[in-house]
């Protein structure tokens, strides 16, 4: 496999490569028993339709995985949590437990409503992709993101334009007071988890980072599993 050939394609909805994720949906729509935990294999993505006042517990059983996360109008998939509409709503760069997540139309989609975790996450890396996994000196395709969004949306026949800037849960980058930035393994602890309520009809989405040659998901860098569970 030539990487070079993916910088000629147009078209950002298309996938570079593929997993289980394309072929596990939870439901053939996204639709969930409520109340029951479904795991994401490490490596991999899930997509999951939370209604209106529902809320998603999304954990971290090891802790030292990022989740790469991101919610879309379920009515309208060019609708969808927007980090640098979010980051204006609630005048900071990282949410913490309270604070409403906004669309790309400024309109109320997720609220964090807890978290046990020390509340270090990230809103400013985009996903991984085949491009990144390329810079870093990979040559041949590697699991990404990216493509764990592309998946789990069309394993549920949904499909998206472009992969928007992910929420990336337990995700450790700090920056310095000269503005530089850090890749450090999460602070999380084994059974961490975090609580976001649907503000609107929505799809959310979930990929356990594949991110395998820095230590963003633990200084062994072996991506592992996630979870979630959907209730009322």
């Amino acid at each position: 496999m030539d990487i070079a050939n993916f910088y000629t394609r147009t078209e950002n909805s298309e996938l570079h490569g593929t997993n289980a994720g394309l072929s596990s949906p939870i439901s053939p729509d996204g639709t969930p028993e409520l109340g029951r935990r479904y795991t994401i294999p490490g490596r991999e993505g899930r997509a999951v339709a939370v209604k209106k006042g529902q809320s998603i517990r999304i954990g971290n059983p090891k802790g030292q995985q990022v989740c790469d996360a991101w919610a879309f109008n379920a009515g309208n998939t060019s609708e969808y949590l927007s980090w640098p509409h979010a980051r204006a709503w609630i005048n900071k760069t990282v949410p913490s437990v309270g604070d409403v997540l906004v669309t790309n139309r400024r309109r109320p989609i997720l609220t964090l409503i807890e978290d046990t975790s020390p509340g270090v996450h990230d809103t400013l890396i985009a996903a991984c992709d085949v491009f990144r996994y390329h810079s870093l000196g990979e040559t041949h395709y590697h699991d990404n993101c990216s493509d764990n969004l592309r998946m789990a949306m069309k394993a549920i026949g949904q499909t998206v334009s472009d992969v928007p800037q992910p929420f990336n849960i337990w995700m450790n980058i700090p920056v310095d007071k000269d503005g530089k930035i850090a890749w450090l393994s999460p602070v999380s602890k084994a059974g961490d988890y975090v609580v976001l309520r649907a503000e609107m009809d929505a799809i959310v989405v979930m990929s356990a980072c594949p991110q395998d040659l820095v230590p963003v998901n633990g200084a062994n860098m072996v991506p592992s599993e996630l979870d979630f569970i959907v209730t009322d």
